[in-house]
């Protein structure tokens, strides 16, 4: 978007009585309109960049660090690049698509907190993680909760990326039906997730064990959608107003 004199958008110059022009800000104005109409001017305006490509080169070197020291002699090297797979794939999307459609600080944040939570599972496997196991004796639990905490972000993480591509995107806006279709999209996410485990039991059997982390526990498989639940809801109850506030940047 071209820029005035004054750095402010062509295009967003109000006139005084008086004739002179004053700034206005792109937020100022979506907080004096309605839902419905600044929903509608959020998804007309075209998206420019707001977090540099110094801030996601940053991120991008931190990740590859991380990957590069999750690699080095992992428990299981079959179980590490199943885990890491998302997050190297996710990576190079972020890289072809940053300048053509760059996503809000608060999401590429939380992208990079779920890719480490994924390398640190995939270096030792998700029941041995050292993490997991001082919170085992710490709550005095029965088995390591580190697989919890990786659904937990399954559901937290995809709740805000659903959030900003919806809004973006489509016709849904702000409200109640927003967080239904987030809260559906992510437990949608993690029953495919159950589902490709599912797959990989049966194709590789007992060599499975270390990627499923059940920890012998039968009801593995509903408590990681639940958490995944949980996650997606407490995202947008926790996050909802910081994240309309960048998206206003974003396009502003």
């Amino acid at each position: 978007m071209a820029l005035g004199d004054r750095g402010v958008p062509i295009g967003f110059m109000v006139q005084r009585r008086s004739g002179r022009k004053r700034d206005c800000h792109l937020p100022s104005l979506l907080a004096g309109l309605s839902g419905n109409r600044a929903d509608a001017m959020i998804r007309a305006m075209p998206a420019t960049d707001s977090f540099s490509p110094k801030g996601l080169a940053a991120y991008s070197a931190s990740m590859i660090a991380l990957l590069t020291l999750s690699a080095w002699r992992p428990y299981d090297l079959a179980t590490w690049l199943m885990e890491v797979l998302p997050a190297i794939v996710v990576l190079v999307v972020l890289w072809f698509t940053h300048r053509r459609f760059p996503l809000t600080p608060l999401l590429y944040a939380l992208i990079f907190v779920h890719a480490a939570v994924l390398m640190l599972g995939g270096h030792y496997t998700y029941a041995r993680v050292p993490l997991g196991d001082w919170m085992r004796e710490w709550l005095s639990l029965s088995r390591n909760p580190y697989d919890g905490i990786g659904h937990f972000m399954q559901g937290f993480v995809p709740a805000i990326a659903a959030r900003e591509l919806l809004l973006r995107h489509t016709e849904l806006q702000r409200g109640g039906w927003l967080f239904v279709v987030v809260t559906a999209v992510c437990l949608a996410i993690s029953a495919i997730y159950e589902l490709i485990e599912w797959g990989v039991a049966v194709a590789l059997g007992q060599g499975a064990d270390e990627f499923l982390g059940t920890q012998g526990d039968p009801w593995d498989t509903q408590k990681d959608m639940l958490l995944a639940w949980i996650g997606a809801m407490l995202a947008q109850w926790l996050l909802a107003r910081l994240h309309d506030r960048q998206l206003g940047r974003l396009i502003s």
